[in-house]
C-alpha cells in the first residue's frame, strides 16, 4: 500500500508537487487510479485521481476515515542532537514509525551541535509516517535553549533521563497509561549537573532507562518504545 501525504487535501483536492511527481512520474498512475492519502492530522482519505494537468494531480475524495491514533497520551521527546546528524535522523525516523507526537531539539551546556535544519527533519517524519501507515505527523519544533524549555508550562508527567548517581526511578515504572509525557534526553556528554538540578526543581522526575550506558539516539528510541509499550492500544 502506497500512502501519500497531502496536508490540505480537504480544501485543495490536490497532491503537493513532490507527492504528485512520485505518483505520476515514478508510479505512472493515471486518471481513475485509487490513492490512499493522509493529511497528517489524524485522517486517511480514500481517493481517485480525477484529473491531471502537467505536474498537477487532482483528486476526488471517496471516503474520509479517522482511526484511533494507536497509542494513548501525548509523547513529547526533547533531545539534544548528536554531532553526527545521521544518527539523530535515524532516531527521528524510527521514533516516527513506532509512534511519537512531538519532537524538540535541546541546546544544552554539553551540546556538540547548535543548529538543526528542521526542514530536513520534516521530510524524515513525513517519510516515516507514510512508511508506518500512520495518519498523524509528529510536530517538529525548532531547537530551543534548555533553560527556556524547562521553564515552559507543560501538561502531564515530566521526566529527565540522566546517568549521574542518585535517586532515579526506572522510566517504565513511572509512566502511566493515558498520561501525557515529556521526556528529556541529553547530549553525548549528558546533561550538566546544574541542568539536572534545574529540571528537578522545575518538576521533572529523574529517571533511568536501564543498566546499560546508551548513546543519545539509542536512549531516545528506548524512551519512545517504552512509552508506546505502556500506551499501545
Amino acid at each position: 500500500m502506497a500512502l501519500f501525504y497531502a496536508p490540505n487535501i480537504d480544501t485543495t483536492l490536490e497532491l503537493p508537487e513532490d507527492e504528485a511527481a512520485h505518483c505520476l512520474r515514478v508510479l505512472r498512475l493515471g486518471v481513475g487510479a485509487e490513492l490512499d492519502v493522509t493529511d497528517g492530522k489524524g485522517n486517511f482519505y480514500k481517493t481517485v485521481i480525477s484529473s491531471i494537468a502537467g505536474k498537477h494531480c487532482y483528486l476526488e475524495i471517496v471516503e474520509k476515515i479517522t482511526p484511533a491514533k494507536g497509542w494513548r497520551g501525548h509523547l513529547h521527546l526533547a533531545i539534544a542532537p548528536t554531532k553526527n546528524m545521521d544518527r539523530i535522523e535515524w532516531l527521528i525516523e524510527k521514533a516516527t514509525e513506532i509512534g511519537i507526537d512531538e519532537i524538540t531539539f535541546l541546546n544544552c551546556r554539553f551540546s556538540e551541535r547548535k543548529v538543526v535544519k528542521t526542514d530536513r527533519i520534516e521530510r524524515i517524519v513525513v517519510s516515516g509516517m507514510k512508511q508506518s501507515l500512520k495518519p498523524l505527523k509528529p510536530i517538529v519544533n525548532e531547537m530551543v535553549d534548555f533553560k527556556k524549555f524547562i521553564a515552559a508550562t507543560r501538561d502531564g508527567a515530566r521526566f529527565i533521563a540522566h546517568c549521574y548517581d542518585g535517586d532515579r526511578k526506572l522510566l517504565k515504572e513511572q509512566l502511566l497509561q493515558g498520561v501525557d509525557a515529556t521526556i528529556l534526553i541529553g547530549p553525548e556528554g549528558d546533561f550538566s549537573p546544574e541542568e539536572v538540578e534545574t529540571a528537578i526543581a522545575a518538576g521533572f522526575m529523574p529517571v533511568s532507562l536501564g543498566n546499560s550506558r546508551l548513546r543519545t539516539e539509542t536512549a531516545g528510541l528506548v524512551a519512545c518504545h517504552t512509552f508506546n509499550l505502556i500506551n499501545e492500544l
